[in-house]
């Protein structure tokens, strides 16, 4: 009954601790893919947090939060929460590791706690862009892993191992630095999976259609009025008669509607010239220069940049920067890099998500997004080839990184970047695994082997 008992217990701890393992990895994995969006989530939850006072002194959490910090603290969480997932899979330092994952929870809980009751940001940002909850599901989520790890917090050595200790040292490295030179990466060029509504191969336009049937946010308008020096709410359902005097109304929402990927998209050009349909509805080919902050912008490359645009002008293919600076800080861009294209203002939240770069460039074609270029892998136009057209070139194809199919299955630009992640993590990591473990056998069949040839030579000596 006692060694039932056990392997109950020991089946419950492994299954909490692969549950842990799988939401960890993937969690972390895919905002370590993509440190600018997690820095703009911690940045969302700084000014959720509000202002506070200092000897009468105004400051709020956001402010005290330089840009250098965040992006710091964007790669070490998701690098922190990699980590212990694999960590976890492969039972590493269980004492220590389990612990550390019971108190990452607890203060995860903790904070998802606040969001479902203060409500101050829809998306907790728990998986990046790939997956959205909201703050109660956020919670579920948070309190069935809190009570996994306290489960295997409780009973970390009924953790199966699945690498000796003495090899446990080569995972610990190799996924440290892969995790963190992941988020370099994406830094350096763009996410390697792109999850948001503007991916390459995304119609721009379909993303903005509300679907017919589509259910709609619904009002509810609350009237206060007066009669003989009372005032009471009224609704339009129990609205009263005339003998009631008019005070105020307010309206709120009462029910959300279906909200498309793409809802703020709009491009302005000057004081008010909405060009976003032109834009759109173009059939050729239109590059857009994408800059949430001009004043924040790498002007390394400028030259590239112009280079691109000074083909584009010879083309007649339209070239504008979108930004959501001000008009003293684009004439400073162009007095930095003698930029001559046109600016069009642009939401700044909308940049942000359009692309991970600051400045980063876009092509469009008939509103589908065929390209999407960090400022440091600008694409490049052989001046020998500058008086061919831009179908000529291969950047300028959408089957070259496509992220999905028109009917959104697996595309094979996706397949093939899983499957590089795989063949330099998980496969090395799976090798790995096999020869620890089929040395460990070997060891342990040896072991048994020498056990039993003693016993069969003293049971020998005995009968001599």
């Amino acid at each position: 009954m006692a060694d039932i008992r056990l392997s109950i217990k020991t089946i419950v701890v492994n299954v909490c601790r692969l549950v842990l393992a799988a939401v960890f990895v993937f969690s972390g994995y895919v905002k370590a893919i993509d440190p600018l969006g997690t820095q703009y989530k911690l940045h969302d939850y700084a000014e959720a947090a509000g202002q506070f006072s200092i000897f009468g002194v105004q400051f709020s959490f956001s402010s005290l939060a330089p840009d250098w910090l965040t992006l710091g603290a964007s790669v070490a969480l998701s690098a922190t929460e990699f980590c212990l997932g694999i960590f976890l899979l492969f039972a590493i330092q269980r004492r220590l590791v389990s612990r550390l994952t019971l108190a990452f929870m607890v203060v995860m809980t903790l904070v998802t706690l606040w969001l479902y009751i203060a409500d101050p940001i829809e998306d907790c940002g728990c998986f990046g862009d790939a997956l959205k909850l909201t703050n109660g599901q956020t919670l579920l989520k948070n309190l069935i892993l809190l009570a996994c790890a306290a489960v295997v917090a409780h009973w970390p050595l009924r953790m199966v191992r699945f690498i000796s200790e003495s090899n446990q040292w080569i995972v610990i490295n190799y996924s440290i630095l892969f995790v963190v030179i992941s988020s370099l990466w994406s830094l350096y060029t763009l996410p390697s999976f792109d999850f948001r509504p503007y991916h390459i191969g995304a119609d721009i336009r379909k993303g903005m259609e509300i679907p017919e049937g589509a259910p709609q946010p619904k009002f509810e308008t609350t009237f206060i009025l007066q009669k003989d020096g009372e005032q009471r709410e009224f609704t339009l359902d129990n609205y009263p008669d005339s003998t009631w005097t008019f005070v105020d109304s307010r309206t709120v929402q009462i029910e959300k509607g279906y909200v498309p990927p793409i809802h703020d998209f709009s491009i302005v050009q000057g004081d008010s010239l909405d060009i976003t349909d032109e834009v759109l509805g173009n059939p050729g080919y239109i590059f857009l220069l994408c800059s949430p902050h001009l004043e924040q912008a790498d002007d390394a490359n400028f030259g590239d940049i112009d280079q691109i645009y000074e083909y584009a002008e010879e083309h007649h293919y339209p070239f504008y920067c979108l930004t959501a600076s001000t008009d003293e800080h684009i004439a400073r861009w162009v007095e930095l890099t003698g930029a001559e294209y046109p600016f069009c203002t642009t939401d700044e939240t909308t940049l942000k998500t359009i692309i991970r770069s600051n400045p980063g460039l876009l092509l469009l074609r008939n509103g589908v997004v065929i390209g999407k270029w960090s400022h440091n892998q600008l694409p490049h136009i052989d001046p020998a080839l500058s008086a061919e057209p831009l179908e000529s070139f291969e950047f300028a194809q959408l089957s070259d990184g496509a992220d999905t199919t028109s009917d959104n299955t697996l595309s094979a630009a996706t397949a093939r970047k899983i499957g590089v992640v795989l063949l330099w993590f998980a496969l090395p990591l799976a090798v790995l695994t096999l020869a620890d473990r089929t040395w460990a056998w070997t060891k342990w069949f040896r072991r048994k082997r020498r056990r039993k040839e003693k016993r069969e030579k003293a049971q020998s000596e005995k009968k001599e």
